[in-house]
């Protein structure tokens, strides 16, 4: 069991095109937050940079970095593999940093499981709806529809994943979004109303 000094961990998960990067980003700005930049297999958007948005890499290489056990948390989402570098995240947490991950459910799970000596606080969030969430990803896929479809595949499974988490919120709107959760991660309050969720959730499988 690893020890760190004041240092907490707050991980944001979400069905593909919910939000939750661009919360991370927000939160990031705050003292003392730094994002974990995972290392993935997958080829770059056309606005992303290496080392600053994710470590880009072969396949090869993250298999080997996978059984030198150099990855916090790992998986394969879309045929694509991510992982949250295990000397990395230390050192921040070392520092007294705080760190965010922007990570899928898999990952999350891992991170819970390795109980490690420090604060863990893990966030789900929701889309208002299936509709706009569509409509974010058709923009963030530029129009790309085979990659769309193949995310709102994968929504309902993604769903069923919340239950799993801390803390839930509904990113209906960015700000108050941001709001709720700087809220839960300052107080450690992580109070939501169960059934309006389990209702939002009913809505968004219909």
């Amino acid at each position: 069991m690893s020890s760190f000094k004041k240092g907490g961990m707050f991980v944001l998960s979400s069905p593909s095109g919910a939000g939750k990067t661009t919360l991370v980003k927000k939160i990031s700005k705050n003292r003392n937050f730094i994002t974990s930049i995972s290392h993935t297999t997958r080829h770059p958007r056309p606005n992303e940079k290496n080392g600053k948005d994710y470590h880009f890499t072969s396949k090869n290489i993250f298999k080997k970095l996978i059984k030198k056990k150099e990855f916090l948390e790992h998986a394969k989402v879309f045929n694509n593999y991510y992982g949250s570098s295990k000397n990395l995240v230390f050192q921040q947490l070392k520092k007294g940093k705080n760190v965010l991950f922007d990570i899928d459910w898999q990952g999350t799970r891992q991170i819970r499981n390795k109980k490690l000596n420090c604060k863990l606080l893990t966030i789900y969030i929701l889309p208002p709806s299936k509709e706009e969430l569509l409509k974010r990803l058709i923009k963030r896929e530029k129009k790309n529809m085979k990659t769309v479809k193949k995310r709102m595949k994968e929504f309902k499974k993604d769903l069923s994943r919340w239950i799993e988490y801390d803390y839930v919120v509904i990113n209906d709107d960015l700000k108050k979004c941001y709001d709720k959760i700087m809220y839960a991660i300052n107080t450690n309050k992580k109070i939501y109303n169960r059934n309006f969720i389990k209702k939002h959730i009913e809505k968004l499988l219909n």
